[in-house]
Order: C-alpha cells, then structure tokens, then sequence
C-alpha cells in the first residue's frame, strides 16, 4: 500500500487488501516478517466470535485483532498474543475480515476447519495465558528490583 492511500480508501477501491503483518500481537498465528494476511472490506453483517478484524483504533491507529465475544452493539477484541481485552469495538471501526494468510507459501482460509478449532482453542486458554504472562512480568519486575539492591 505504499499508494499514500488508506486503509479505507483501498478497500472502498479494491474490496481486499493483502499485506504484511506488523508486531507481534497475533502471535503465533501470524509472525512479522513472515506471514501475508488478506482482508475483506466489512460489509452490513455482523462479525462472528473468532473472526479476525482489521479495525481502526482513533485516532489513526489500525490493528489486526481476534472478535472474542460479539455483543448487541459492539465486539470484544483480543490479540492472540495479548492479556487485555478492548471493548467497546462497533462495526463503524471495523474496516475488514480476514478471510485468509499466507504462511511459508501456504494459503490458509479463515473457513478451515483446522483454523476455526484453532481460534477456539486458543481462545479457551486465555485464562492460562494471562495468568502465565502476568507472572513472568511480576518474576521479571522481582529479578530487576533485586537486580538494582
């Protein structure tokens, strides 16, 4: 997209946008430097628990997250990688879908099957996740504080 287009005007244009991804907030699922990713303009329907959404977070932040609960209005969004939650995500800051990645060459729908257990499982580990995650920060704070006596 190096166009100087956004996000927005691409799909609006294209309907699809494939890039490459940045960060590592959908680790493991897709690795910076490695993985391709393809979304699909948003259309009128809602999102489904497990989808992943490219959505703008204000003021022109954009980011690649995981839907892990749709309510009436809006969605709850998660990175794969991530322990805090962000609610409060409606579908006018939703710009896409993803409806597949590339890895080592490799196509990979967002309708796999493999994928779909995939997301679900990775999802009903949450809890384990954070708990692991918020040790080590609190081990890594202990070990610096010691390091600093």
């Amino acid at each position: 997209m190096s166009s100087g287009k956004t996000y927005e005007e691409y799909l609006a244009e294209n309907g699809t946008l494939t890039y490459t991804f940045s960060g590592v907030s959908m680790n493991p699922m897709l690795k910076q430097g490695r993985d391709l990713f393809t979304v699909k303009a948003k259309t009128a329907e809602r999102c489904r628990k497990y989808d992943v959404v490219l959505y703008r977070r204000p003021p022109s932040h954009y980011v690649l997250h995981r839907v892990v609960k749709v309510r009436e209005h809006d969605y709850v969004i998660l990175g794969d990688n991530c322990i805090a939650k962000e609610y409060g995500i409606t579908d006018d800051d939703i710009l896409g879908v993803l409806t597949e990645f590339v890895r080592a060459g490799k196509r990979i729908s967002a309708e796999n099957r493999l994928y779909r257990f995939y997301a679900r499982v990775w999802y009903a580990f949450y809890p384990l996740r954070m708990l692991i995650k918020k040790g080590k920060r609190r081990m890594k704070r202990g070990n610096d504080a010691a390091e600093k006596t």
